[in-house]
Order: structure tokens, then C-alpha cells, then sequence
């Protein structure tokens, strides 16, 4: 028996649109199911002035086929050298929705990131006084921190020092992968949330090692042990606003993710909410998966929620591609590894 299930049209929280022919490729697979997206700014170069965000933005929407509906909400990538008065002006124009922090050296393309934070500390407080959120990578990059523990060990180092020293500054943690993660969250009230991955909810480490290395499921940060995957699970469908969503969906070219060196990222666009509504559905929570998905991101970023709604149906199994074709070469669409039934009408 088919079943039905409708809810306001959704956004995500963080975003990898890339530029150029990836681009084009990758957009249409976010604009089909939502209507607006946070844009990760870490292009090459990076997306660092209010001019530059204008910039990618038309790009972004030049990119857009016609008839489709989607509005890039655009971040500034926080160096050292930030100018606090050109993060003002692009927020008050309304261009920028966020100021996104790379611990340098922590994942794809964030060399520009921040090594100093004391060299950041007048863009924070700025951020502090007008409002506007900084979306965190949350990972420490010393090279004596094993990998699988760099997400707690940057909240006790570099997060919570930061949140104390900067009193009103609203900070999303990204892709969260621990049940650290998730406590710390529950474990402040105010100005702070947290984006969970599709992606997240459904692998764990031993998906990328068992068996041989799956590059198509590496991503940062990496996915942990189980007991993390369930506490993030937990965290999604429990109803509470601190959490949404936000895919990181990353586009690579298969090359690039089945190399020596592959890059991190998982492609979700195509799948995501078919995969949520599975993942919700295992935890007899459909009725909640409107919040995750479309309405505590909007509480959060102090926006409308989206008119417009969408309208999942449950059936035979979903034949998703395998892959998309870009101009520079095939991007693999994540497989979660079990059926997906429930599809976008």
C-alpha cells in the first residue's frame, strides 16, 4: 500500500555547489527537492568579501535551469586578514547568511583557514553584535590527534573557549559525526545549533573499511563508531530545534575520490530525502522529519519557513543513477546501502 506524507519544502544547512561545469551539474539535483541552501564558500580562492559572495551567487543562479525555484543563501570564508566591516555590510545588505570558520588544513580547500584565533577575534565579536551565525568545521587539525577524535577534542579546545570569550555569538556546529557533538549541544541552551549529514545517520567507520576502502563513503569529518551514528539518529529524529539539517553534500569527480589521495566528500543531493524518510521512518518518527528538515533551520537562521510543500510517497523500491556526468567527469551519487522506498513526487 502506498503511503503518502507531505511537508513544507526543504533547505540545507550546508551545501557544496562548487563552481563552473560542477556547477551546473550539481545544482539541479539540490534545486529539485529544496528551496534554499547555505553555500559553502571554500572555492579556490575562497569566497572571503561581500563582492566575492555577490559574485558566486550569480553564478549560481546563471547556472539554474529555467522553471526551477532556489535561492543560494551565501556564506563569507573567515580568514585572518576579514575585514569586520565588510561582514557587516554583507549581512546588512542581506547577501551573506553566515561567516563559515576552516580550522586550516581541516578538509578540502581550507588552507585559507584560521590558525590564530586571536587574529579573528574583532570579526567574532562583530558577528556577536549584529547577529550573524558562524558555521564551525569542528575539528582540531594538530597531527597528534588521532582523526577519529579530533571533533571532541575541538569543542574542549577551540569551540567552547570561543562561545566564552564571545558572549551573543550564534554558532552552528556542522556536520556533527559524535555523541560529543550531540551532548554539547543538549548541554547549551542558547545561540547554538548543530547540522546533521544524511550521510551520517546511516554509515559508520566500518562502512569506508570493511572490506576494502570504499572511497565514495570518506568524508570530513570521517564518519565514527556506531555508538556516534545512533546518537546522531537519537539527535535528528527527537524533535528537538537545536538540530537540522544540513547534507554537506560534496561533489567529486570519481578520479578524484578513487586516487591515492582521494578527496573527502560524499555526493547526497540526488537521495537525501529518500534517505531521511527511511532513517525516520525506522524510528517511527515520519512526523518529525518536517522540523529536521524544513523547519528548525529557518527558526535557527531567523527565516521565513518555505511556503511551498513537497510530497513524499512510499512504494516500490526508488532506481536512483549510480552517477552524474559533469563536464569534469562522473560524480558518484551516495548509496546508503539499503533500499530506498519512499521517493519525491
Amino acid at each position: 500500500m502506498t503511503q503518502t506524507l507531505t511537508l513544507r519544502r526543504p533547505d540545507d544547512w550546508h551545501l557544496h555547489l562548487r563552481d563552473g561545469a560542477m556547477l551546473e551539474a550539481v545544482l539541479p539535483e539540490t534545486a529539485r527537492h529544496f528551496a534554499r541552501a547555505i553555500i559553502m564558500p571554500n572555492l579556490v580562492p575562497p569566497v572571503v568579501t561581500g563582492a566575492q559572495a555577490a559574485s558566486y551567487r550569480d553564478r549560481i543562479l546563471a547556472a539554474l535551469p529555467d522553471g526551477m525555484g532556489f535561492e543560494p543563501l551565501m556564506t563569507l570564508y573567515l580568514t585572518e586578514d576579514t575585514d569586520p566591516d565588510d561582514v557587516a555590510a554583507a549581512a546588512q545588505s542581506g547577501l551573506v547568511k553566515a561567516v563559515k570558520l576552516y580550522p586550516a588544513g581541516a578538509t578540502t580547500n581550507s588552507a585559507s583557514g584560521v590558525r590564530d584565533f586571536d587574529k579573528v577575534r574583532a570579526v567574532l565579536e562583530r558577528m556577536a553584535e549584529i547577529g550573524l551565525p558562524l558555521c564551525v568545521h569542528g575539528e582540531v587539525t594538530d597531527t597528534e590527534i588521532d582523526i577519529f577524535d579530533r571533533e571532541a577534542v575541538f569543542i574542549d579546545r577551540v569551540l567552547d573557549p570561543i562561545r566564552r570569550a564571545t558572549p551573543g555569538l550564534r554558532v552552528v556546529m556542522e556536520h556533527i559525526t559524535t555523541a560529543d557533538g550531540v551532548n554539547y549541544v543538549m548541554a547549551n541552551d542558547e545561540g547554538l545549533g548543530a547540522t546533521i549529514t544524511a550521510h551520517h545517520l546511516v554509515i559508520n567507520r566500518n562502512h569506508i573499511l570493511v572490506g576494502g576502502i570504499k572511497p565514495h563513503y570518506y568524508c570530513l569529518p570521517v564518519a565514527k563508531r556506531e555508538d556516534h551514528r545512533l546518537a546522531l539518529v537519537d539527535a535528528a529524529t527527537g524533535g528537538d530545534a537545536r538540530f537540522f539539517l544540513g547534507t554537506d553534500s560534496a561533489p567529486h569527480t570519481d578520479a578524484n575520490k578513487e586516487s591515492a589521495c582521494g578527496c573527502a566528500g560524499c555526493f547526497t543531493a540526488t537521495n537525501c530525502m529518500s534517505v531521511l524518510a527511511e532513517v525516520f521512518e525506522s524510528r517511527n518518527a515520519l512526523d518529525r522529519l518536517e522540523g529536521f528538515a524544513a523547519l528548525h533551520g529557518p527558526a535557527f537562521y531567523r527565516l521565513p519557513v518555505n511556503d511551498e510543500t513537497i510530497t513524499l510517497t512510499k512504494g516500490d523500491p526508488v532506481v536512483y543513477p549510480d552517477h552524474i556526468d559533469s563536464g569534469e567527469g562522473p560524480v558518484t551519487v551516495f548509496d546508503p546501502g539499503f533500499p530506498l522506498h519512499w521517493r519525491v513526487a
